[in-house]
This record gives C-alpha cells, structure tokens and sequence, in this order.
C-alpha cells in the first residue's frame, strides 16, 4: 500500500497537508530499502532550498515549461533522426516544420515530454501538492504521442493494480527527466526539503533507477538556482552544478555506452558527465562533434552529457541552445525539452523567441488547444504573484 494520504480538496487547501513531507520520507526511504534502488539518501534530503528573492519574477516559472514545450514542439517532427539526416531533410531548424497533426501547418504540438509534464501540474493543481499515486493515476488517462518502452511498461504495471510504488521500472532512460520541472513549482511560496522527495519520487513513479532519479534531483536543483539567478552563470557551473548534487546521490552504480563506437566506460553517470563533458569543452567541441562522441540518445548517460553540454556553450542565448539541441542530437525532442526547461528557467518568458510561443498550439491531448496556458496561469495564481 502506499504510505502518502490523500487529503481532500478543502483539507489541502487551508494548508492541512502538514503530515505529507514526513509521509514522503518513509515512502522514499522504504522504497530504497524494500525495492533494492542503489540511491544514497545523500545531505540535499535534510536541506532547505535557498528562498527565493524577494523580487522574483514569476514569468521565470513560465518560461521553465514554455521552453519544454516549445523544444519539444520544435523537435518532435524530427525525433530521432541522425544529424547528417535531419540536415539533408530540413537544412537548419529554427522554427517549427510543418506538422501533420495540424494540417500540415507550422505549428508546435506536443509529444509524450509536454503531455506528462503538464498532466503533473495539472494533477498538482488538483491536489495542491505533488501526489505520485495521483499522477500515476493521471498518467493512464488519455493517449500519449510517442510513447517510450519505460513508460508502456509503467502503465500496464499499473494499470494491473500493483500500487504505484511498485510500477516504476529498472531503466535509465530520460522519460523520467524530461518531465520533472513541474514539481519545484508548488514549493515556491514555503521552500522545504520535501522538493527534493517529491523529486525523487515523480522520477522513481516511471524510472525505478539510481541514476535517473540522481539525474533528476540534480536537475531540479539547478532549476531552482537558476530561478534566483538576475544573469546567465559561467560556462563552468552547468558541469560542477549537476555533477556536485549527482555524485552523492549515485552510489555504486554501473553504467556502459550502448553505442560501439563510443569510448569505453563503466561507472556512474555524473562521472562520464564530468570527464567527458569537461574534456570537450576544454578542446572548444562544437555540439554536433561531442554530442557524436558519446552519442546523443534517449540513454541518460548520452542525454545528461549532451544537455549539459549544450548549456555550457550556448546557456547564455536560450534561442542558440534550443537550436542546437533541436538540430545537434538524435533524441532532439527530448534533449531541447530539458534544455528548454533549463533556459527558460533562467532567462524567463521573454528571453524565448516570441513567434515560438506564439505559434505553439499549447495541446496536451489531440484537441484541447492552450492548455498549456490555461495551465501556467492558475499556477500563477496559486503559487506566484504576476511580475
């Protein structure tokens, strides 16, 4: 059974949730232990994030899942192809390709990155707080485009009545991160370490495995400091920010490239990220050269290199980082949906080219046209004050 309570509406929002950061905890804990998950409980989980400043501006939040749909949208026509491929067929992508979804028009639609991530903040809307049976629940309603194996295998597990805690899957694909900034956003008003456990429970729900769900509460802490940041870091701190929280949260974990013509390795992920990545960003790599060098899939020991990578380099102009994810990878729709999150986060609404927001459909299913907007401000007006 799961150990997270489900409060009712009226409960949760006078603020009578108070049991479910501990509730949380013992569930996350006892996942570690009963299920065998090589994650250390590192120092982040007794850590308060920073607060944020004062004068925040929400339109940051925005930008964070505009810049995942909108990578999303400009990559999903292409997914993946090889480079070399995707260049012979389209020349440079900078806006969206004429998408059959939409009558063959320019317009940007979502696949399985968008849909999932705006179902949690749809389903965190619902409840007030991050609720990973609910949005397990969630996740089984409607048809989601382009479906990875990890997922379908999610969803017959749950859909066979095993509790949610017991339908996460052994896999160190990137469905688990491609999805994840939504849950930082109920925590904006009241910072607590629970962020860090709603973060390891949203990936573990799917990914049942130490280095996607590292992955992803590295990642959630970089967003979080890149919210608070007034301009872009150094190139250096996208490599020392993920590899710092990783690292002691992968334990003895054992990761190999699955491409033959990638050099040998066997370790943890945020290692190959710290060797591999530094190395190419010392020889001054184009993205398209070390994206090549350890491959650019959806295997998370090829997408966290490649999205940190992208951000070293081209962190500083969210369109160029954007583009070149878009156009540099193989799982490009996934890889500019992080990036795009990351950029977002940073840079706000505004520093996303407008035409792209603008001729996004804003779908979550085949129909529902603006969702996504109509999503992004009820948060607003749940967790943000306008800017």
């Amino acid at each position: 059974m799961t150990l997270i309570i489900d409060f009712g509406k009226a409960d949760r929002d006078q603020g009578c949730h108070w049991l479910k950061p501990s509730r949380d905890r013992a569930t996350l804990e006892r996942l570690f232990r009963d299920h065998g998950s090589r994650l250390v409980l590192g120092p982040i989980f007794d850590q308060n994030p920073a607060s944020l400043p004062a004068d925040f501006d929400s339109s940051k939040v925005e930008g964070m899942m505009l810049g995942l749909a909108v990578g999303d949208a400009l990559g999903n026509t292409s997914e993946g192809q090889m480079p070399s491929l995707r260049w012979e067929r389209y020349g440079e992508i900078r806006d969206y390709l004429p998408n059959w979804y939409a009558e063959n028009r320019p317009v940007g639609m979502p696949s399985d990155d968008t849909q999932l991530a705006f179902w949690t903040l749809e389903q965190i809307l619902k409840d007030g707080v991050f609720d990973a049976g609910r949005v397990g629940e969630r996740f089984t309603r409607g048809q989601i485009f382009g479906i990875g194996s990890t997922v379908k295998k999610f969803l017959r597990n749950y859909k066979s009545g095993l509790p949610w805690d017991q339908c996460g899957v052994a896999s160190a694909g990137n469905g688990a991160l491609m999805r994840i900034a939504p849950v930082l956003i109920p925590h904006l008003k009241a910072p607590t370490s629970g962020l860090w456990v709603d973060a390891a429970l949203a990936a573990m729900l799917t990914h049942n495995d130490a280095g996607s769900t590292a992955a992803c509460v590295a990642f959630v802490s970089m967003l979080w400091e890149l919210l608070a940041m007034d301009s872009p870091p150094e190139p250096q701190w996208w490599l020392d920010a993920y590899v710092r929280t990783a690292s002691e949260l992968e334990d003895d974990t054992r990761y190999e490239p699955r491409s033959a013509g990638v050099e040998q390795y066997r370790g943890p992920i945020w290692q190959f990220v710290q060797q591999r990545v530094g190395a190419a960003y010392q020889r001054e790599a184009s993205v398209l050269d070390a994206c090549n060098s350890w491959y650019s899939g959806a295997y998370l020991l090829e997408t966290v290199p490649t999205v940190i990578y992208i951000l070293m380099r081209h962190g500083h102009n969210p369109e160029e980082a954007i583009v070149r994810a878009v156009n540099d990878t193989k799982d490009n729709d996934t890889v500019a949906a992080i990036v795009g999150a990351a950029v977002g986060a940073l840079h706000g609404r505004n520093g996303l080219p407008a035409r792209w927001i603008e001729n996004l459909s804003g779908r979550t299913t085949d129909s529902d046209d603006g969702r996504v907007f109509e999503l992004l401000e009820a948060a607003r007006m749940k967790w943000w004050q306008p800017a």
